[in-house]
Formats: structure tokens, sequence, C-alpha cells
């Protein structure tokens, strides 16, 4: 049976807008960052000492087929995709990768994974120090990159570069550092890196 040229017109036009989705949206590889509007107690710090909505992050690890989030929250732990983004602000989500994603090649993101592997189980870091002891959420995915290919994604800036002025900020300042502010600290933010001209976004979601 033929169809009518209208009919064959509206169906060419499905699949072209089909096709068009499927680019938009490429497949999620070991290695992409994940960037989201967190729901925790000091996210509010966060967007405003950064001017940012993006105060949360980490870093997508295939496994079985399946994309997980590596990330630091009460331990450094691997999340399924779906129940990280569920966990943020209106279940929204970027997905960012390298620039240069030629760079990502399978034996590199398995090196990247292998990386992150080394941080799991260890505690979240309250305060925000530039050691391996404890890790935040950008600290971490900052480090596996910086180790692994020697990439900086974002600029590492001291606590007092912040905006610390707002009631919000300062009262988690005085939970976690009482008089003892390490102003000299360098500190990685997720806005650093969401802001990194080392990559591209390749998801909104």
């Amino acid at each position: 049976m033929t169809l009518p040229a209208w009919s064959r017109a509206a169906v060419l036009a499905a699949l072209s807008s089909l096709s068009l989705t499927a680019a938009a949206a490429p497949e999620l590889q070991t290695g992409d960052l994940v960037f989201q509007q967190s729901r925790s107690a000091q996210s509010l710090a966060i967007q405003q000492a950064t001017h940012s909505p993006y105060s949360h992050m980490g870093m997508i690890v295939t496994r079985q087929g399946r994309p997980y989030v590596l990330e630091a929250a009460a331990r450094v732990s691997y999340t399924p995709l779906d129940q990280w983004a569920a966990q943020g602000e209106r279940g929204h989500y970027v997905v960012k990768r390298l620039r240069d994603a030629s760079r990502l090649t399978p034996a590199v993101r398995e090196q990247l994974a292998a990386a992150g592997a080394a941080y799991a189980g260890k505690p979240y870091d309250l305060v925000f120090a530039w050691s391996d002891d404890k890790i935040y959420c950008s600290e971490l995915v900052w480090k596996i990159y910086q180790r692994t290919l020697g990439v900086e994604i974002g600029a590492l800036a001291p606590l007092k570069r912040f905006d610390l002025s707002s009631p919000a900020v300062q009262a988690k300042m005085r939970e976690r550092y009482g008089r003892d502010i390490p102003w000299d600290e360098p500190i990685i933010s997720p806005a650093a890196m969401y802001e990194s001209d080392l990559l591209a976004t390749v998801a909104d979601r």
C-alpha cells in the first residue's frame, strides 16, 4: 500500500525528529561529569558562596551496562544515575564531557574508573580540606582527572576568595570551623568545574 504524499512527509519528518533527538542526547560514557542542585543541608550555602545553582557533582561509571554516579556523599560510593538524579532539585542534571573527547579512549575511560574506585569508601570531607583522608564531591572528580590525565578541570581557589557574606554561608562556616577558619585552604567547587572551558555539555535533562 502506498502512503499519500502528506503521510510520507509526516513519517519522514517524524524520523528526522527522532534522529535529531538521538544526536542531541548521546549515550553517557564512563568519565562524563554530572552536575545537579543538591537538596542537602549545605546546598544553599554552596550555591551562594559560588554564585551557581550547581552544588553537587559526580562522575559517570558504567557498571554492567548501566550508568552509575561515583560521588562523594556520606562516603564515596556508586549511585544508579536515575536514583542520583531523583535526589536533586526537580530531578534535573547536566552532563559534561571533555571538549577534546578524542582523549577519552576506552582504555582511558577504564583508567578513570579505576582511579575513582581507589577512593571508594572514603568519608565525606565536611571542612573541604585538600587531603585524601576525606574527600568532597568536586575534589573527587578533579583529582581523578588530574591524576589520570594530568588535566585540571577548573581552577582551585582559597576559601577566602569565595563569597562568604550570606547568613547561610556564615552559619555553615561557624558550624564547620568555629573560629579556626582555614582562609587559605585550596578548594575546587562544582561551579568552577561546571564553568571550565575544557568541558562541553552533552546532555541537559
